[in-house]
């Protein structure tokens, strides 16, 4: 996506998750490269990279999971391979990337060659606690539309048993021309997708009348105060682009909660609403005849400011490296029975960031968990909030949006 567009959005379908199984891991990524056409050299670089990451996981860590998955943008695919792990952590992370330097027992390559395999790598590690990585592989040479790091990024987990995910997220561009530029996730293989991209990867009540969706006023725009929460009446979307958000939550769990959200992606994806209020409405319609959801949405502007509107239990926070503004959601099942709606307006400060996630995770954390990630891409802050606050008792996801572009 190019300036003009708006802000750097990348599309993520989450695909597959591994603990304990560096040869499926392996296999795994090699047949993802394959598919999204990213090249024989580039995809033995990234079957080798998964190959030591894998194995490190393995051999050195507590509780490591791996996620491999597919992002996009509307000019080329790749592969985002994301580690996990809770313990014990890397003491000088600047050594362990230096030449030479690979944990025992592993393939040797160390991190250090990791890192320059991938086009994009980042890593976060503190003794006691845990590492995160997240390493990205594009085809080879770099499309010049792959600038920049993206402004929103998540992660999905489903309920252990599970092979597919109730919860989802989505993020799409409003440049007040056209809504349909988006991105979205969730767990699943065969996810639903632009149609050009389907084809390519061969993946896997009581409401209100259409006729009767929020209306925008003209009213002055003025942010909110900082720290601040404001009840709007006919939020209206501000000059320029903005990013919408979405965060979903099936009713429940398994393949019947996991077409709640997909349909709720869909809608979001195709839809045309400029402002929280009219995404709901939009996913609220679409959900009749499932099971419902729980929704959140959030539009950010370029001047920091936000707008969100949620219905059912999704938490949504403003957060700094030292304060954490929680946003207000309304009872409610999406699909099944809302009340008026309401739109609430924030703002952003400087290198703060928005976070919603689902009950899946514990509301039970604080900023300064997430103070030393602020600075990592959305992606690995949604990863190390997972690990910190997912209670594996129902399916979980995060999604992160960061600052002005």
């Amino acid at each position: 996506m190019n300036a003009a567009d708006g802000p750097f959005l990348l599309d993520c379908e989450d695909s597959s998750w591994f603990r304990d199984q560096p040869e499926a891991a392996r296999g795994a990524a090699a047949a993802l490269g394959r598919r999204i056409g990213l090249g024989e050299h580039r995809t033995a670089q990234l079957v080798l990279a998964v190959a030591e990451l894998a194995t490190n996981v393995t051999k050195h860590a507590l509780n490591g999971s791996m996620a491999l998955r597919v992002l996009r943008n509307r000019d080329v695919a790749g592969v985002e391979v994301i580690v996990v792990d809770a313990g014990p952590g890397i003491a000088d992370v600047t050594q362990a990337l230096r030449d030479g330097v690979s944990t025992i027992g592993t393939l040797g390559i160390g991190l250090g060659a990791v890192q320059r395999l991938a086009d994009t790598f980042a890593i976060h590690s503190a003794p006691g606690l845990g590492t995160l990585q997240l390493a990205r592989f594009w085809p080879h040479p770099l499309h010049p539309s792959l600038s920049g790091e993206a402004v929103v990024g998540g992660i999905t987990r489903s309920i252990g048993g599970e092979e597919v995910c109730g919860d989802a997220w989505a993020a799409r561009t409003d440049t007040g021309r056209d809504a349909r530029v988006a991105t979205a996730a969730t767990d699943r293989p065969g996810t639903a997708a632009a149609p050009d991209w389907s084809a390519m990867t061969a993946t896997a009540t009581g409401s209100r009348s259409p006729h009767h969706a929020p209306q925008e006023s003209h009213r002055p725009l003025r942010p909110a105060k900082a720290g601040r929460s404001e009840l709007v009446r006919g939020a209206t979307a501000g000059p320029g682009a903005g990013v919408l958000v979405m965060s979903c939550d099936g009713l429940g769990h398994g393949p019947m909660a996991a077409l709640a959200a997909q349909a709720a992606v869909q809608a979001f994806r195709t839809g045309t609403a400029r402002t929280p209020e009219q995404v709901i409405e939009e996913v609220h319609r679409a959900l009749r005849g499932t099971r419902g959801a729980a929704i959140a949405a959030a539009r950010l502007e370029p001047d920091g400011r936000v707008l969100f509107c949620g219905i059912g239990n999704i938490a949504a926070s403003i957060v700094t490296t030292g304060s954490r503004a929680n946003l207000l959601s309304h009872p409610g099942i999406v699909g099944h029975q809302m009340r008026q709606l309401r739109t609430y307006e924030h703002q952003l400060p400087a290198h703060g960031a928005l976070v919603m996630h689902s009950d899946g995770l514990s509301e039970r954390w604080t900023p300064g968990d997430l103070a030393s990630l602020l600075h990592h891409p959305p992606a690995l802050i949604a990863t190390g909030l997972l690990r910190l606050a997912g209670t594996r008792r129902d399916d979980a996801s995060v999604v992160v949006a960061k600052g002005a572009w």
